[in-house]
């Protein structure tokens, strides 16, 4: 998706350690009229699969969850990091490292709403390491839902994370794919 290519190009800045930033267009600042565009792109993309609901983790999968969730009407639900006194005392919950933060952090789920026979799409941010994403595939495993996608906004290719879930035989998309941020220089692949 090219308009997502310009954006982190011109306004990501690399800070070293994997990291980038990308704060102006996705993970502090949203434009929700970009999210939207994403949003249409995943739900074209990963129509062909029949996703019932869409998982993502809190917070910065949340904005492009919600606009596929919305172009394919369906619902979405995200993993929490916390868990509230609102949710049941039986949930779903795994850990998983956070690049950005350095430290593990929960992804939890109410069973109430992640079932059994679900058909669950993953909408995330980024698929990095796979980390987080590998966590929102445990909990969907643990709800004995089928996954039948992941999604992301941006991979960083270099991080290897695909590779874990090529195993799943799910298809896998990205809106924009890294496949290098050496010596600074944000390196995208070109489709």
């Amino acid at each position: 998706m090219q308009k997502i290519k310009d954006l982190i190009l011109s306004e990501g800045t690399y800070l070293g350690n994997g990291i980038l930033k990308v704060d102006s267009f996705i993970n502090h600042q949203v434009d929700p009229i970009f999210m939207e565009e994403c949003g249409r792109e995943f739900a074209r993309r990963f129509a062909g699969v029949k996703p019932t609901r869409i998982l993502t983790a809190e917070i910065s999968g949340i904005a492009p969850a919600l606009m596929t969730a919305r172009a394919l009407k369906i619902p979405v639900v995200f993993a929490r990091k916390s868990k509230p006194i609102t949710m049941p005392d039986q949930v779903y919950l795994t850990v998983a490292p956070s690049h950005t933060k350095g430290v593990f952090v929960e992804l939890i789920v109410s069973p109430e709403y992640l079932k059994h026979g679900e058909r669950v799409l993953i909408i995330d941010d980024f698929l990095a390491s796979g980390a987080t994403i590998n966590g929102l595939v445990r909990l969907t495993q643990a709800a004995g839902a089928t996954l039948v996608g992941i999604g992301a906004l941006i991979e960083k290719e270099f991080e290897d994370g695909r590779k874990q879930f090529t195993s799943l035989n799910v298809q896998i998309e990205s809106l924009a794919c890294i496949t290098s941020m050496d010596n600074g220089k944000i390196v995208l692949r070109e489709d």
